[in-house]
């Protein structure tokens, strides 16, 4: 029988976790979309703490503008924040979604805003 969305981002996100880990000289940036907001975390996993987040709520940018812009004004949030705490590099967590849409747009805009992903 056929996996529920959520049992089958559960499987893909275990896969996914199972090879990547994030380091303090390459942390991970992790991704999670809910319906209505995005949110992103740079996360050192060997200490287990979060060095940067952003996310689109209570951000006057993205207020009344698609999901997919929202993202793209996030991605470039949280690239400067990283980039402010000396944070170059980051290995890319895509939680478990498929890489499309508000999860491209947001890897996208921190490319756009000076993260190597």
């Amino acid at each position: 029988m056929a996996f529920s969305k959520i049992a089958r981002r559960a499987k893909i996100k275990k896969r996914i976790r199972k090879n990547l880990t994030g380091t303090e000289t390459l942390p991970r940036l992790t991704v999670y979309r809910s319906n209505k907001q995005i949110y992103a975390q740079v996360v050192n996993d060997l200490k287990g703490e979060t060095l940067v987040s952003a996310s689109s709520q209570g951000v006057k940018e993205c207020e009344n503008l698609p999901k997919i812009e929202q993202a793209a004004i996030v991605g470039k949030l949280i690239a400067e924040k990283a980039l402010k705490a000396n944070i170059d590099s980051v290995k890319f967590d895509r939680n478990g979604y498929l890489y499309h849409g508000r999860v491209k747009s947001l890897a996208d805009g921190a490319r756009e805003g000076g993260l190597k992903l």
